[in-house]
């Protein structure tokens, strides 16, 4: 009985970590945070930059020690300078590599928690945008809906930003695509409905490819097709702590950050 009370416990720690959006940021924050550590101390010169600061110091000291020798002070000011620009030259590669490693990781993680899919029965908006400025080109704009999703007001055409807005609302949970029709071609657009924690595209578009990279999950739609975007007002999703809701990369940024920190004094890699 304890057995299996234990292994229903277990069950379900393990179903929190990985459906409870704090949860991920948590274990999340902690491995990026250790991996930024190693990936700086992999990628730098550690004992230049350890000389470096070393250096950098004892110039500070001697500022403070000889505060009343004029020449001895400017001159170690000087040194503090030279030891500055020599650390930045020697951590600009390794941040650099830190960095771009990061901001990949924060795209891909933003797609799970930066958005929740929408609620069965609650309206949501589809925004289409074609480009220049042609109201001929805007009538000729349909849509296909699969059964599971109804259109629940007539399509509001905007002059002022060449684009429709459809107000539509899913009956069920679920993965759907809404195909959008132009100039005899279609293309489509994935929907989550549902509450749970999946992959959102919020817009999809036919834009430059580090465009498409940031804001998109989905493919580029077709060069000739005649529609420039077609984005889903999706809910933002938000991480509860202490009763406030916030967004997921404000509590990440602080527990990776403290927990490199801590890391860095644990490994002895000097940053």
């Amino acid at each position: 009985m304890a057995v299996a009370r234990h292994g229903a416990a277990s069950a379900a720690f393990k179903l929190f970590l990985l459906t409870s959006p704090l949860a991920i940021v948590v274990v999340l924050s902690l491995g990026v945070g250790s991996l930024m550590v190693v990936l700086f101390g992999y990628t730098s010169d550690q004992k230049a930059i350890a000389i470096t600061k070393d250096q950098v110091k004892a110039h500070l000291l001697a500022v403070r020690l000889y505060r009343d020798q004029i020449p001895v002070v400017m001159g170690s000011y000087g040194k503090v300078l030279r030891g500055t620009g020599r650390y930045l030259k020697l951590t600009f590669k390794p941040l650099l590599y830190v960095i771009i490693l990061i901001t990949l990781l924060m795209v891909q993680v933003d797609r799970y928690l930066g958005a929740a899919p929408l609620l069965p029965n609650l309206p949501f908006l589809l925004t289409v945008h074609l480009p220049g400025q042609t109201s001929d080109a805007l009538n000729e704009v349909t849509l296909v809906l699969p059964p599971e999703i109804a259109m629940t007001a007539p399509p509001v055409h905007i002059l002022a930003e060449n684009a429709i807005v459809w107000r539509l609302v899913g009956s069920k949970e679920g993965s759907y695509e809404v195909k959008i029709a132009a100039a005899g071609q279609s293309a489509a657009k994935a929907v989550r409905v549902g509450n749970d924690l999946t992959r959102i595209s919020t817009v999809r578009l036919r834009g430059p490819f580090w465009e498409r990279m940031f804001s998109s999950a989905e493919p580029a739609l077709p060069e000739n097709f005649p529609v420039e975007s077609v984005s889903i007002n999706y809910p933002n999703r938000d991480i509860e702590i202490a009763g406030h809701g916030m967004n997921w990369i404000w509590p990440f940024f602080i527990l990776s950050m403290v927990a490199g920190f801590i890391f860095m004094k644990i490994s002895g890699i000097r940053i």
